[in-house]
C-alpha cells in the first residue's frame, strides 16, 4: 500500500465513494501498465474489485482531456447494446481535484478457450454488421489522446480523406513531423481512393483494434476495451490488426467465413493503414513517417 501514498488511495477511496454512493475501504491497489495515456490500477476493496483509470486535467492551460473518459463510456455503451462481444460494465465516471476517472468492472484474466480465435472472427464480423445510413457518429471521441472528428459524411471516401487522413497529417504538418511533400501527396492519393478502396455500406467498428485491447476473460471469451468506435469501412478495422500482429490466421478465416472481404484485401491494407501510422506519428514521433511515406510512393 505504500507503494501509492496516502494520497492516491484517499483518491481511491474518494471515486469510489461518489461512483458507488457508499464508504469503500480499499485493501490493495496495483499498478497496471500497457497504457500510453492514462495511468491505471486494479483496486481491491470492501465492495469488490475495480480497474480504475485517470489522468490530469490542467484548467489553466487548457491541457488534459476532461471529456475523454465521457467518450468513452458513450462508446462502450453503443459496443454493449449490440450484444456482440462480451464489454465491462461501467461503475462510473467523473472528477475529483486534477484527475479526471473512469472505474469499469475488473476484468478477471484467463487463458484462451479451444475456440477463442473463431469466435474472436465471428463476434468481430458480428458488430460490423452494424450498420446506418452515414459515415461516422452522433459524437465525436478520441484515438489515444488526440480527438477523432466523427463527422457524418455520406460518402466513405470523403470520410476517410476528410476526417480520417487529413487531419492527423495537418497535424503532424504542423508539428513539424511530416514533410510537406508528404503531405501533398495525400491529396493525389484522395483522387484515386474510389477506384482502390471498394465502396461498401458504414460499418459500426471498435476503431483502436490492437491486440492490447482485446483481453481474454475466465471463460476464456474476448472481451473489448478502449474503443474509439465510429461507422467506418470494415476492412479499415481488419488491416489495423494486421499493422502490429498478434492475432492468428484462425481469426481472419472465421470473420471471412462469416462476412466474406472483396477479392484483394490484402493488396488495400497499406491504404487503411495510413490512418493509424498518421496517428502514430502524432503520438510517438517521426519514426512513423517513413511508414506513411513508402503506402504513398507504392499508390
Amino acid at each position: 500500500m505504500s507503494f501509492w501514498g496516502d494520497e492516491q488511495f484517499t483518491f481511491f477511496e474518494r471515486t469510489l465513494f461518489a461512483v458507488l454512493g457508499r464508504q469503500v475501504d480499499i485493501f490493495e491497489a496495483r499498478f497496471l501498465s500497457g497504457g500510453d495515456i492514462n495511468t491505471a490500477a486494479q483496486v481491491i476493496s470492501s465492495e469488490g474489485t475495480f480497474f480504475v483509470k485517470w489522468n490530469y486535467i490542467d484548467d489553466q492551460d487548457e491541457a488534459g482531456l476532461p471529456d475523454m473518459f465521457e467518450a468513452e463510456v458513450k462508446g462502450l455503451h453503443v459496443l454493449r447494446k449490440t450484444k456482440t462481444f462480451t464489454i465491462p460494465h461501467v461503475i462510473g465516471h467523473g472528477r475529483h481535484g486534477d484527475k479526471t476517472y473512469l472505474v469499469l468492472e475488473y476484468i478477471d484474466a484467463g487463458s484462451p478457450s479451444d475456440t477463442y480465435w473463431e469466435k474472436l472472427g465471428q463476434s468481430l464480423a458480428a458488430l460490423h454488421s452494424h450498420t446506418q445510413a452515414q459515415f461516422g457518429l452522433f459524437f465525436n471521441n478520441y484515438i489515444g489522446s488526440l480527438a477523432q472528428a466523427n463527422t457524418l459524411t455520406s460518402n466513405g471516401y470523403d470520410f476517410f480523406f476528410e476526417h480520417r487522413l487529413l487531419p492527423q497529417a495537418g497535424l503532424a504538418l504542423y508539428k513539424g513531423l511530416l514533410p510537406k511533400t508528404t503531405y501533398d501527396a495525400l491529396f493525389r492519393l484522395q483522387a484515386q481512393l474510389p477506384e482502390l478502396l471498394p465502396a461498401e455500406r458504414p460499418a459500426l467498428l471498435h476503431g483502436d483494434l490492437w491486440s492490447g485491447n482485446v483481453l481474454i476473460n475466465e471463460a476464456g471469451a474476448p472481451v473489448l476495451i478502449d474503443p474509439a468506435i465510429y461507422y467506418g469501412f470494415r476492412e479499415a478495422e481488419l488491416a489495423f490488426t494486421r499493422l502490429f500482429g498478434g492475432f492468428d490466421e484462425r481469426f481472419y478465416e472465421a470473420y471471412d467465413e462469416a462476412l466474406p472481404l472483396q477479392s484483394g484485401f490484402r493488396e488495400r491494407i497499406p491504404i487503411y493503414n495510413l490512418y493509424p501510422l498518421l496517428v502514430h506519428v502524432n503520438l510517438f514521433g517521426s519514426g512513423y513517417v517513413s511508414g506513411v511515406e513508402r503506402v504513398l510512393k507504392q499508390f
